[in-house]
């Protein structure tokens, strides 16, 4: 069975707002180093099209100018990554993409079912259905040293307590910590 493992950048105060953070050069190898580690990746639509806008090789085959060569690591492990989104307003996807659709429990479990050393999850909306769901097994919160003050929290509204278990820890140059958790207990 593939785990499920989700991995966010948040700030002190608990924002995962993305405006509110700039990973340096190495979180992007963290972040790249994580993706590696999966099959495919796990994706709502907002987080999709926000990836995808950010980075997606052109039709050309080229990077975008603001992209720092250091980044580019990131965006080709990302770019080239089988991709799975959730969503019951888009049509269709590309960019590696296939559409999820129907009950979520019932269709990640069967990704999770599939051959593999496992799939990334990202983004706010979906990571909390599949957290109620006891679906995810490995938590990622990597730690910014910043208080941004306002923007997105993360799992509000979780439907219940989840207890966690820390399983790593990881100091970055910039001051940010990346913790890892896997849940306590199974819920489902």
């Amino acid at each position: 069975m593939r785990p499920l493992r989700y991995s966010i950048n948040i700030t002190l105060d608990g924002c995962c707002d993305h405006r509110a953070i700039i990973p340096d050069e190495e979180l992007h190898r963290h972040h790249a180093a994580n993706l590696e580690r999966a099959d495919a990746l796990l994706f709502g639509r907002v987080t999709y099209e926000m990836m995808e806008e950010a980075w997606r090789r052109s039709a050309a085959g080229t990077w975008p100018d603001w992209m720092a060569d250091w980044m580019v690591p990131f965006a080709e492990t990302i770019d080239g990554a089988k991709k799975y989104v959730v969503s019951s307003t888009l049509e269709r996807v590309d960019w590696n993409a296939e559409l999820v659709r129907g009950d979520l429990g019932k269709a990640v479990a069967q990704l999770k079912e599939e051959p593999g050393s496992g799939l990334a999850v990202g983004g706010v909306a979906l990571p909390l259905a599949l957290a109620d769901l006891g679906l995810i097994d490995e938590y990622e919160f990597v730690v910014q040293p910043v208080v941004a003050g306002h923007g997105p929290t993360l799992f509000a509204g979780l439907s219940e307590r989840l207890e966690l278990k820390l399983v790593g820890r990881q100091e970055f140059q910039s001051g940010a910590v990346a913790l890892r958790y896997q849940p306590s207990r199974v819920t489902a």
